[in-house]
């Protein structure tokens, strides 16, 4: 119904803001990784909604990018898991951590999220899973930031692409370069299943 709102920001709560778009203030709940010194009152931002309709409510949920609302809708596909719980995931985690530890099997990760345990985390992951592509979670995750070069000598691009993807979801280059290097037969391998094998040597 409503997919984006532009306005400035009135007031920044713990888990909402005030966004003030043509003399009327829309309450939106967003993420409290956003709303942690993101924000502040007098800014003017593009906020991306979605829009829950309940018996006794109706309420915005805001994010700053198109990519964490899609991620958002597709955690509310997760039996089990409401509008304040997706909220709640990516409050924790950001939409390329989700994604890669989906893809990785890292529950851990997902647990870190307020009010999600590992049976949780695990649950997601296998609803999920199919959901998923590794090669789109990579091009995600290029296009949301500048990402490092990682060099890996006498290896072929797939590695060095591998590289490039463990940098840029927040691994140093040390550690994505022993891990790719960890992975055998990688030569023979597409940059999809050596990101594969390389994430679960970064969990052992």
């Amino acid at each position: 119904m409503i997919a984006f709102i532009k306005g400035e920001v009135i007031e920044v709560q713990e888990n909402k803001i005030i966004l003030e778009s043509s003399q009327i203030g829309y309450n939106i709940f967003m993420p409290g990784s956003t709303l942690d010194g993101m924000l502040h009152p007098g800014d003017e931002v593009k906020i991306y909604t979605y829009l829950n309709v309940r018996e006794d409510a109706m309420q915005l949920y805001g994010f700053l990018t198109k990519d964490d609302l899609n991620t958002f809708q597709l955690l509310l596909g997760v039996n089990g898991i409401g509008p304040k719980g997706a909220l709640g995931i990516l409050s924790g985690i950001t939409a390329d951590e989700l994604r890669f530890a989906v893809l990785s099997d890292d529950a851990a990760t997902i647990a870190k999220a307020p009010g999600i345990g590992k049976k949780t985390a695990q649950k997601l992951i296998l609803e999920l899973k199919d959901k998923l592509n590794l090669e789109d979670a990579f091009e995600q995750k290029l296009s949301s930031r500048q990402t490092a070069r990682g060099e890996l000598p006498g290896s072929g691009d797939a590695s060095k692409e591998a590289v490039q993807a463990l940098v840029a979801l927040g691994y140093s280059s040390t550690d994505a370069l022993r891990a790719v290097k960890l992975v055998e037969g990688a030569r023979e391998m597409s940059v999809e299943e050596i990101l594969k094998q390389s994430l679960k040597k970064m969990h052992i």
